[in-house]
């Protein structure tokens, strides 16, 4: 029996289609496709220096551009030197490089609880990333230098220049008001350069920087004010928001949009709405001159801070106070170093002089520095620039270090020594000479003489009057007691010169009532001349009649 079996014949050729290598070979190509378009399309490798790292974490934080990722952070080290951290990052897209040029802004953004309110709520999820902010064009920077606080666009607003006496108070973030509208916020904060200021940045949006000309004024938010104006008290609290971030508050009279402040215009932060408003002229702080003020008065109530005025303006304050004394003298002599505003003399009328030179000349026309009173009751005390004196024509002394601006001799006194210099003034009037003549002839005129009782009785009517007059506690109705005890005295004294007629020479009556007659002359003369100082002055009971 045969059988036909079917013959095999081996074959040495690879058929492609039917070999059991065409799977992985197919997967092969198209992983090499995909990895061919994963690094084509890659992004380029950057290098972040940021002062520290605050939550980074390599493998996982990205980069985000408009709030969408556009990298990731790859590695994160120490720089050299230290002073930093270096965070690389590898963009996802070649799309990115155009915008990873000069003008490209990064920083970090985590929580965080500022002034503005919370922040970075998103990063709770997702983690602390990085933020970018740029523009197309220019040349592609493979190294930047990150910010440590998020990047404000300038083209949206404006950046204003203040200076404080400290920094208390104030905090970056810390929010700008404009009639109870948040218009801005606190940008910087430093120590100014010559170590004795604090100058702070603020930034203001645009549709609100036009309200701000160099008669703006900017002060601290009052957390309370009270007014006590139209006859009532009218407390004023600030809302909670304010009470727990404070905030930075400005006022303009000028709303004009085509008015425009100079770049290099510093404004004062006042501590209050009271001090801003007060009568203060100038224009900023960039024309203030340091003057030292040399005086033998005393300067006891005169402290650091306290104010110098020009014409009832402030126009800058008192910086240093020395004391030394005088062996020779005993007593202490005072070098008091004040800061002026000088821009308060500038004419207007004459654009040819600066108002430092202005200044000069007023010194040289008779324009003087004293020691006054700013508070009569307290006896606080301030520098008073005035042209009221009588020491003549003077002159600024240059030093080596500040120019020595001259005094008057002529100084203000508190209350109580005003009060002590009326005292003392009516004490000098001879009341009592008066009071002892008027009894001493009433004494001796004993017999009947036609119009000597009548004279009696006008001469005790006065005495009476000057007795209620000098026992007064209060000096609130001296003037009208004055007025009347005069207008008794001329009537006596009329009364008195038709007795004397009447009366031969040799008349002791004649002769006592001639002396009673001088002292009521004198006296009515000085109370007549007083009388004149208070219509003149009225406040020269307090302030005296410098």
């Amino acid at each position: 029996m045969s059988t036909n079996l079917p013959k095999v014949e081996e074959s040495n050729k690879f058929n492609l289609f039917t070999s059991i290598w065409i799977v992985p070979f197919i997967a092969l190509m198209i992983a090499g496709w995909l990895a061919y378009q994963y690094f084509d399309d890659l992004g380029p490798e950057i290098e972040i220096i940021f002062p520290k790292n605050e939550g980074l974490v390599a493998g996982q934080s990205v980069v985000k551009f408009k709030n969408v990722p556009i990298g990731k952070v790859t590695k994160i080290y120490i720089t050299q030197d230290t002073d930093g951290v270096i965070v690389r990052v590898r963009m996802n897209s070649k799309a990115a490089k155009p915008y990873m040029t000069e003008k490209a802004r990064f920083w970090i953004v985590k929580p965080e609880v500022g002034f503005s309110g919370i922040s970075g709520l998103d990063t709770l999820l997702s983690g602390t990333y990085i933020d970018v902010y740029s523009e197309a064009g220019g040349t592609f920077r493979e190294r930047h230098i990150g910010l440590s606080q998020p990047y404000q666009d300038t083209s949206k607003g404006k950046y204003f220049h203040l200076r404080s006496e400290d920094g208390k108070n104030i905090s970056v973030g810390m929010p700008i008001f404009y009639k109870n509208i948040k218009v801005g916020k606190v940008a910087y904060k430093y120590l100014s350069l010559d170590n004795k200021h604090v100058d702070v940045v603020v930034y203001v949006q645009n549709q609100y920087d036009a309200y701000i000309h160099t008669d703006t004024k900017f002060w601290m938010k009052n957390t309370m004010t009270v007014d006590f104006t139209r006859g009532k008290i009218d407390v004023d609290i600030a809302p909670l928001n304010f009470l727990l971030t404070g905030g930075i508050v400005f006022s303009s009279p000028s709303i004009k949009k085509d008015m425009k402040t100079p770049s290099d215009y510093i404004f004062t932060l006042h501590k209050s709405q009271t001090a801003a408003e007060s009568h203060t002229v100038g224009s900023g702080m960039k024309e203030h001159k340091k003057f030292l003020l040399l005086t033998e008065d005393s300067i006891s109530s005169l402290s650091h801070g306290s104010v110098v005025r020009f014409d009832g303006f402030d126009i800058g304050k008192v910086l240093k106070i020395k004391l030394s004394y005088n062996k020779n003298k005993h007593h202490m002599v005072g070098a008091v170093l004040i800061e002026i505003d000088t821009s308060v003399f500038d004419d207007l009328h004459d654009t040819n002089s600066t108002g430092e030179e202005n200044f000069y000349q007023a010194v040289e026309e008779g324009l003087r520095a004293k020691i006054a009173a700013l508070d009569p009751i307290t006896g606080a005390q301030y520098v008073d620039l005035t042209f009221h004196h009588h020491d003549g024509e003077g002159t600024i002394i240059q030093g080596e270090k500040y120019a020595s601006l001259p005094m008057t001799s002529q100084s203000s006194s508190g209350i109580m020594d005003s009060v002590s210099q009326i005292l003392d003034k009516l004490n000098n009037l001879p009341l009592d000479e008066l009071v002892s003549s008027v009894k001493k002839v009433v004494d001796t005129a004993q017999k009947p003489v036609k119009h000597v009782d009548e004279l009696i009785v006008q001469l005790t009517r006065t005495v009476d009057d000057i007795n209620k007059m000098t026992s007064k506690k209060s000096f609130e109705v001296m003037p009208d007691e004055l007025n009347r005890a005069l207008r008794e005295m001329t009537k006596t004294l009329k009364s008195t010169q038709k007795v004397v007629k009447g009366y031969d020479s040799d008349s002791l009556v004649k002769e006592q009532l001639t002396q009673t007659l001088k002292i009521l002359t004198k006296t009515s003369q000085e109370m007549q001349a007083f009388l004149r100082m208070l219509n003149r002055k009225p406040n020269s009971l307090i302030f005296g009649d410098n």
